[in-house]
C-alpha cells in the first residue's frame, strides 16, 4: 500500500517547515541547539553520502555556480549563495549559511571553523541512535564512502571499510567503490559488516551465460537488491540505486562483466513486490543518481515514500515533494564530505507512512566532542603515512576549491601543474567535484594534493589534438552536465581547461554551446591545427607519471602562480538563482 496523495501532502507539508525553523538565526555559540531534536514516530533513518574517504574535519567550499536550465531554473538543488539563503530563510552570517553556501567562505571559515570528520560524526550518530530508542533506528550510506584521500587510495577502501564498521553503517549503495575492481570490492564487503544494494547492477549477457555467481540468477542481479529492516514495529525497505553510469563515466576495465543503468522498470517491479508479497510499511530508496535523476525518477517510479539521494552533493535543507501517477515521493540530496547528517523521521503505520520530520545536520566539528574509539581508530590507521605525506609543498597565495559548475582555483593549479611539467599548450582536467578547501596562506601538503587526485587510474598523457576535436570534448561534457533531460546527464562539472578559455550557453543544444575558444595568448583555437595537450584520468589505459607526482614536482618547483588559466564566459545565465559568482 502506497502512500496516498492526501496523507502525503501532510508529510510534505511538515517537512517543508522543519528545516528553516530549525536553521533561522543560529550561530556557531548556539547550533548545539540543532542536535537536540525532539523525539518523533517510531522510525529513525539516519543518512549520510558522498563522504568521499574524509576521515577528519575540513574545509569545504559549496558551488557558487551550480546552474539550473530550462524546467530545473530556479529548483532546488540549483541555487546558490543569496538565493539559498532567502529560499530556506538561512540568515547569511549565521553557521547555517557558512555550511550550506559559498557565501563570503573565506571570512565565515575563520569564523566557524571546519566540518565533518568520522569522529564527530560517531558522537552525534550515537546520540541520535540513543534518542531514538532501541529497535528505531538505521544508518544509511548513499555511496562514495571508500575514495577520495591518498589512504582510501592506498588501501583500496579497506580503511573505509573499517571506520563504516565502527559507525554502525547498516547498508550502503556504490560509485567510486566500483573503480576499485570485483576483486577489491568483493573483499572490502566480506568484511564490511553491513550489506551493499544495488538494484540496478546487472550481469552482461557473456558473463551470465559463464559464471553462475550471480546472486540472483532469475534476474542476473549481482548485488542484493533491497533489504527490510524491522525499525520501530514498522516494516521498512531499502532498496539500493547505484551509479547508473559507473563503465561510461569510468574505465570499463574496471567492470567489464555488469551493466548498469537507472534500470527504471526493474525498480518498479522491485517495488511492487515489496509493496505486495512482503508487504513492507515504507519504501526508501538509496540512491547515487544525483538529484535532478531523481526528481525524473520519483514523478514516474510509484510506491517510494522517500528517496535518499547522492553523487551531485547537493546539500538540500528540505525535501523536494514530487508527484506521481499513485502518490508521491520526497526527494533528498545530503550533501557531501562529511559535512552533513540527514535525519528522517518517520511514523510508520500498516502500510502506509502517516507522518515525517526531515532535518539536515550541518557536522560543526567545533562543537561535537570527538569520539575516542573513532579517533584511535583514524590515528592507528593514517600513522604510517603521517611522515611522507605531511611534506610541506608549498603555500597557497589564494584559496583553493574544486567545487563548481566551470572552474576552481585547484583545478586550474592542475592544469597549470600538466602543462609545465609536461611541456604542454593545453590542459584538460575532469571535473571532479570531491577535494578539501584550501584557504589562502595555508600550507599545502602531498595529502591535499592526494586528496584532490587520488583514484584508481591516475596516469597523466600527452596528445595531439586538433581545435575541433578540443571543441568536441567540451560540447560532450556540457551536454552531459546540461542535457534537459535528466536521464542523460552523469553528474560531475565541467572539464577544465587550462591554456584555454570559452564561451558556454548552456541552454544551447549539443554543438551550440560552446564557441570564442581563445589561447592564452590572445589567439583564436583553429579548429584543424593541431595542439599538445596534456591530461589525466584518461578512459583508456595510459602509461604517464601519476597525475599527483606531476602536481606535487610542480609545487615543489615555486610554481603556485596560476599562469594563463582558463576563463569561461557565460551566456543566457542573466538573474539564474544557481549563479552567484565564478571567483
Amino acid at each position: 500500500m502506497t502512500m496516498r496523495r492526501r496523507d502525503f501532502l501532510k508529510v510534505s507539508a511538515v517537512a517543508a517547515i522543519a528545516a528553516p525553523a530549525l536553521l533561522r538565526g543560529a550561530t556557531a555559540a548556539d547550533t548545539v541547539s540543532l542536535y537536540d531534536i525532539e523525539k518523533f514516530g517510531n522510525a529513525r533513518i539516519l543518512h549520510i553520502t558522498d563522504t568521499h574517504a574524509q576521515l577528519r574535519p575540513l574545509l569545504f567550499r559549496e558551488p557558487s555556480v551550480n546552474l539550473g536550465i530550462g524546467e530545473m531554473w530556479g529548483r532546488p538543488p540549483h541555487l546558490v549563495e543569496r538565493a539559498f539563503l532567502d529560499r530556506y530563510g538561512i540568515r547569511p552570517d549565521s553557521a547555517e549559511a557558512y555550511a550550506f553556501t559559498s557565501f563570503e567562505f573565506e571570512k565565515y571559515a575563520v569564523r566557524f571553523g571546519r566540518m565533518g570528520g568520522f569522529a564527530h560524526l560517531k558522537t552525534l550518530v550515537d546520540k541520535l541512535r540513543a534518542d531514538a530508542g532501541d529497535h528505531r533506528s538505521v544508518l544509511l550510506d548513499g555511496g562514495d564512502l571508500w575514495q577520495g584521500t591518498g589512504l582510501a587510495n592506498a588501501m583500496r577502501g579497506a580503511d573505509m571499510v573499517s571506520a563504516a564498521n565502527l559507525l554502525g553503517i547498516d547498508a550502503m549503495t556504490g560509485h567510486w567503490e566500483f573503480t576499485y575492481g570485483e576483486q577489491t570490492l568483493r573483499a572490502n564487503l566480506a568484511r564490511f559488516k553491513g550489506e551493499f544494494l544495488a538494484q540496478n547492477v546487472f550481469l552482461t549477457e557473456e558473463a551470465a551465460f559463464n559464471d553462475a555467481k550471480a546472486f540472483d540468477p532469475g534476474s542476473g542481479r549481482v548485488f542484493k537488491p533491497a533489504t527490510i529492516k524491522e525499525i520501530g514495529g514498522a516494516r521498512i525497505a531499502v532498496i539500493g540505486q547505484a551509479f547508473p553510469y559507473v563503465p561510461i563515466a569510468h574505465p570499463r576495465r574496471f567492470t567489464p562483466d555488469w551493466t548498469f543503468g537507472i534500470r527504471e522498470e526493474e525498480l518498479q517491479k522491485l517495488v511492487d513486490g515489496l509493496r505486495g508479497a512482503d508487504k513492507v510499511d515504507a519504501v526508501i530508496l538509496l540512491s547515487h543518481n544525483g538529484m535532478d535523476v531523481d526528481l525524473k525518477l520519483a514523478s514516474r517510479v510509484t510506491g517510494i515514500d522517500v528517496i535518499l539521494g547522492g553523487h551531485t552533493h547537493d546539500a538540500v535543507p528540505q525535501p523536494v515533494a514530487v508527484s506521481n501517477a499513485k502518490g508521491a515521493t520526497l526527494v533528498t540530496n545530503a550533501g557531501s564530505n562529511g559535512k552533513f547528517l540527514a535525519v528522517l523521521d518517520l511514523d510508520v503505520g500498516k502500510g502506509r507512512v502517516a507522518d515525517a520530520r526531515y532535518r539536515l545536520l550541518p557536522i560543526y566539528s567545533e562543537l561535537l566532542k570527538p569520539d575516542p574509539a573513532m579517533q584511535a581508530l583514524i590515528d592507528q590507521t593514517q600513522q604510517p603515512q603521517v611522515a611522507a605525506w605531511s611534506e610541506k609543498l608549498a603555500t597557497s597565495d589564494r584559496l583553493l576549491y574544486r567545487r563548481g559548475n566551470f572552474e576552481g582555483a585547484t583545478d586550474d593549479l592542475i592544469c597549470a601543474a600538466l602543462r609545465r611539467e609536461l611541456d604542454a599548450e593545453i590542459a584538460l582536467s575532469p571535473g571532479f567535484r570531491w577535494g578539501p578547501t584550501l584557504l589562502a596562506n595555508q600550507s599545502i601538503l602531498l595529502e591535499d594534493v592526494l586528496a584532490q587526485t587520488a583514484i584508481t587510474y591516475p596516469e597523466t598523457y600527452v596528445q595531439r589534438m586538433t581545435g575541433a576535436e578540443i571543441k568536441d570534448v567540451l560540447e560532450d561534457v556540457c551536454d552531459n552536465l546540461f542535457n534537459a533531460d535528466p536521464y542523460l546527464q552523469q553528474g560531475g562539472d565541467m572539464v577544465r581547461t587550462g591554456g584555454l578559455s570559452y564561451r558556454c550557453a548552456p541552454a544551447e543544444p549539443i554543438g551550440r554551446r560552446i564557441s570564442d575558444l581563445t589561447r592564452d595568448d590572445g589567439r583564436p583555437l583553429d579548429a584543424r591545427k593541431s595542439y599538445k595537450v596534456a591530461g589525466w584520468a584518461s578512459m583508456n589505459a595510459q602509461d604517464g607519471k601519476p597525475v599527483w607526482d606531476v602536481v606535487a614536482n610542480h609545487l615543489r618547483d615555486g610554481q603556485l602562480v596560476l599562469v594563463g588559466t582558463n576563463k569561461v564566459t557565460l551566456s543566457g545565465v542573466d538573474g539564474n538563482p544557481g549563479f552567484a559568482s565564478q571567483s
